[in-house]
């Protein structure tokens, strides 16, 4: 069973339909740790303010339940958007400690660095550079372009964890792998067919 963690943060029925269209028959929304405990597969969503999404997590108790499955267990996880930072050991955006089980941390785009043609927060459309060969690119066309609104990026403190970059004012890191740990900066369940490749892969890990 594929289970969303719902903590009241993410595009939690858009997620659902997603991994309705590919095939997936045994998925749930749930906020309960003992439903996350029986998970073959973990989606962690997330929109908004990093520590307050910490607070959420630990206000209902998720994530002692969430760090035995990812960590004990190894079960697949994907981390969408905030979610995928909240993997991170830490976030400048409110200088808060995160879940820690990919080394790094996240930074706000430079200001400096924008322009009249670089807004922040990066949204829209935005190509994605396939770093290393994963079961979850699998069929990724080369010219794959992934939905965005974010004002944060990770840094990965090893590269052998980036799984994608995008470029956007310069190269961040839009996507990881480190083990059975997956993360996404854009939004897949907003992304069509694009974004379909990503979690019919991801079923089938």
């Amino acid at each position: 069973m594929i289970v969303i963690v719902d903590y009241g943060m993410g595009n939690l029925g858009s997620i659902f339909n997603m991994l309705r269209r590919v095939g997936c028959k045994n998925m749930e929304i749930s906020s309960d740790a003992e439903k996350i405990l029986t998970s073959e597969k973990l989606i962690l969503p997330g929109v908004g303010n990093f520590a307050q999404a910490m607070i959420n997590l630990n206000k209902l108790d998720l994530i002692p339940a969430l760090h035995h499955k990812v960590i004990k267990e190894e079960v697949p996880i994907m981390g969408i958007c905030l979610g995928m930072q909240l993997l991170f050991n830490r976030s400048e955006e409110g200088n808060c400690r995160g879940l820690g089980w990919v080394q790094g941390h996240v930074a706000k785009f430079e200001s400096k660095k924008s322009s009249s043609n670089f807004k922040i927060p990066h949204m829209g459309w935005n190509k994605i550079n396939v770093k290393k060969n994963d079961p979850v690119t699998k069929n990724l066309r080369k010219e794959s372009k992934f939905y965005f609104v974010h004002s944060y990026h990770v840094i990965c403190r090893n590269r052998k964890d980036v799984l994608m970059t995008t470029n956007y004012m310069y190269d961040f890191h839009s996507g990881i792998a480190s083990n059975n740990i997956y993360g996404f900066q854009f939004h897949p369940e907003k992304s069509h067919k694009y974004g379909y490749q990503i979690f019919k892969n991801f079923m089938n890990i």
